[in-house]
């Protein structure tokens, strides 16, 4: 089968994706700790056995935090690209940017409670009772 022009603009658009994705991944620390909590709860959802319901609560608060972490990333490159030097106004949109990650990270951790500290404290008042 002949690849389109279509075909070619859709698979350049998923490689451009995956080298951003893995730039990131390389250069920012704290992208790697929102995506290795997400592997933790991941893991913790098959261990736990979370419902459906739980299972999207946590898809789409751990893909908010990766995503609103790789906008801030984002943002912060174009501001110093645009503007190298010092400036307060790229200071404040820098740090408004990180105020939504920090939100969403939040959020997420607030989710991952509700839905696994039931789970925990029944596991753990199993194993004392036992």
């Amino acid at each position: 089968m002949k690849e389109t022009a279509g075909d070619f603009k859709l698979k350049r658009s998923f490689t451009n994706a995956f080298r951003g994705f893995c730039w990131v991944l390389k250069t920012e620390w704290n992208f790697r700790i929102h995506l290795g909590m997400c592997v933790i709860a991941v893991m913790l959802g098959f261990a736990l056995e979370i419902s459906l319901f739980e299972w999207l609560a946590l898809i789409l608060c751990s893909a908010l935090v990766i995503v609103s972490e790789v906008l801030n990333t984002a943002l912060e490159y174009l501001a110093d690209a645009v503007h190298p030097e010092v400036d307060r106004r790229v200071g404040r949109s820098k740090d408004t940017a990180a105020a939504g990650v920090m939100i969403a990270a939040v959020a997420a951790f607030v989710v991952g409670a509700i839905v696994f500290l039931p789970k925990i404290w029944d596991w753990l008042t199993k194993l004392i009772e036992n």
